[in-house]
């Protein structure tokens, strides 16, 4: 089955995004026994070799985007820990930049460890002055109790803000689509109290912003790699980005090629590879081994 691309001229990107789960590995669904995915260690390793520019902005907000780099550089992936981000990276710039000081994180300690690195207070569910925050902050949490919902909702309607790392209903494992804990929680939080949300994570223009910064370089000079028409593509249509696609993860080719408007990418790939005829030239000096 030949995958729909588009036959236009691409801009040479000077910087990429890659997601996580369905593009660079698939874990199961405890977040677990990690699969590298097919050239995904190979093109990563070339992009590292002539100093490309790449990030990974994961939606999982489980682990500390060290530990997460960390895990990965284990499996074969060379992501540094500064090119590891997560929507907690993402929140805890927007929460600095908006004066937040303490916050209620919904969600296990590793979803608040970047907020804490950005020398913000975090409290849990059960601890003291838990709605005596100016933000609550919803991420992974498989053990969401009905509790933490109610506590949630007296402290937004004691004035918090509410943050969502992902809005996103699905996300690639092994075993197919699994349901994003944050999703349904933050849907409770919403029914009940009517709160805007403030995003986080993909597809938001805020992590897209946060990437281009982390990149050094404008958002129209970064090309988002992503099995997600919803999240992936969406962010780079509407951020002026460039919009890859894969078809290991949540969305097949015969899915792809039935996307519209904003969820059309610019195009789908047939392997991870392909993206190397499609970023800027290697410098002479990296190219002939030569420092300058």
């Amino acid at each position: 089955m030949r995958l729909p691309t588009q036959t236009g001229a691409l801009p040479r990107l000077k910087g990429l995004m890659f997601d996580l789960d369905g593009t660079l590995l698939l874990s199961d669904r405890s977040l677990g026994n990690y699969e590298i995915l097919p050239g995904a260690a190979e093109l990563l390793t070339e992009l590292a070799r002539r100093t490309f520019p790449f990030v990974v902005l994961t939606n999982g907000s489980a682990y500390p985007p060290a530990e997460h780099a960390a895990t990965l550089r284990k499996l074969g992936l060379p992501v540094r820990d500064e090119c590891m981000l997560t929507p907690s990276s993402v929140a805890a710039d927007l929460m600095v930049r908006a004066g937040v000081r303490r916050v209620l994180v919904l969600g296990g300690f590793g979803v608040g460890q970047a907020l804490r690195d950005a020398h913000i207070e975090t409290v849990q569910v059960g601890e003291r002055g838990e709605r005596d925050v100016q933000a609550v902050y919803v991420g992974w949490y498989p053990e969401c109790s009905m509790k933490a919902i109610e506590t949630a909702c007296e402290a937004i309607w004691a004035g918090a803000r509410l943050y969502v790392a992902s809005d996103v209903p699905f996300f690639a494992t092994k075993q197919g689509r699994t349901m994003g804990y944050s999703y349904a929680i933050v849907g409770a939080i919403r029914r009940v109290t009517r709160a805007p949300m403030i995003l986080t994570g993909k597809p938001s223009l805020h992590a897209l912003r946060f990437v281009a910064r982390r990149l050094g370089l404008r958002r129209c000079d970064v090309g988002i790699v992503g099995d997600d028409p919803a999240v992936e593509i969406i962010m780079a249509r509407r951020g002026g980005a460039t919009g890859f696609a894969v078809t290991t993860g949540v969305t097949a080719g015969e899915e792809w090629a039935r996307q519209t408007g904003l969820r059309r990418p610019e195009q789908v790939l047939q392997r991870l590879g392909d993206l190397l005829d499609r970023v800027a030239p290697m410098p002479a000096d990296v190219r002939d081994g030569v420092t300058r």
